[in-house]
């Protein structure tokens, strides 16, 4: 099965608590190898982790979430992506925090859809698809069977044209 989405740290914390409905029913969707997530978004949530007052439980869903998301590694590629993409933002005076920085540099680099609620922050990086399973929600009706938005179904049906019979005089 081929990876085709990278799921941000919001994402991650919306399936793990099963809220909203959506983003958890839309995650039951996809098939292993589908989806992942980033070292940089598994070390923001040990951070969130690190914080909580029930931190015995939070450790206990991170597993759990952890054995269903595989973890995936930056190599090389990313850290040139990142440098990319930051030399851009700085630019054009419109930076975004760093660690979403590195988050982008790894969608970019593995050519993946970047499934975030942080869409204003995500959508600075030039090149970068990003989904939004919160706004747009999972239904059949509006996704082929893979699971993507099918623009097709969201268009009225037509009536079929009337046929007209020519008569003869």
């Amino acid at each position: 099965m081929r990876l085709r989405y990278l799921l941000d740290t919001n994402i991650c914390i919306y399936i793990s608590k099963h809220r909203p409905p959506e983003v958890l029913a839309r995650f039951k969707t996809l098939r292993l190898g589908e989806v992942a997530m980033s070292v940089i978004t598994h070390g923001e949530l040990w951070y969130g982790v690190s914080k909580s007052s029930r931190r015995a439980e939070a450790q206990e869903v991170l597993k759990e979430l952890a054995a269903m998301i595989p973890v995936l590694s930056i190599g090389p590629d990313v850290g040139e992506r990142y440098g990319e993409i930051r030399g851009e933002l700085e630019k054009s005076g419109r930076p975004i925090g760093n660690n979403d920085l590195w988050i982008a540099a790894h969608a970019l680099a593995l050519e993946v859809v970047l499934v975030t609620n942080d869409e204003s922050e995500f959508a600075r990086v030039a090149g970068l698809a990003v989904e939004n399973w919160v706004t747009q929600p999972y239904r059949p009706e509006v996704h082929d069977r893979k699971g993507n938005y099918d623009v097709r179904a969201r268009l009225p049906k037509r009536k079929p044209a009337a046929r007209h019979r020519s008569s003869s005089a």
